[in-house]
């Protein structure tokens, strides 16, 4: 009993802490984040169909994009993503992505 009250406590902390680390980040970071995220989850979602990572690779070149960077970072997110031996669902991929820059950028500041 004692060990599951400890980690519903820790969950509650930790997703606490996410969102005020969350909060404390400028619009343009949180919107960069949650841009990454989703080209992480797409790719997730790719490679679990089976979609080859030149394939993904192709639909990103002919992507538009918002800002220059943009396609060279989203190049660089998909191939990590394919790399991974991952197999968890988009929607994990994009949570633990968010979750992760948000630390990052927490951190740089």
């Amino acid at each position: 009993m004692r060990v599951l009250l400890a980690t519903i406590a820790g969950t509650v902390l930790a997703i606490s802490a996410c969102a005020a680390q969350a909060k404390a980040l400028s619009q343009n970071d949180r919107q960069v984040c949650g841009w990454g995220s989703q080209i992480a989850a797409e790719a997730q979602q790719a490679k679990l169909s089976g979609v080859t990572l030149y394939a993904t690779r192709k639909k990103l070149q002919v992507r538009r994009f918002a800002k220059p960077w943009m396609r060279m970072t989203a190049f660089g997110i998909t191939e990590q993503t394919y790399n991974s031996r991952s197999r968890l669902k988009p929607a994990a991929i994009k949570q633990t992505y968010f979750e992760q820059c948000v630390q990052h950028a927490v951190a740089k500041r």
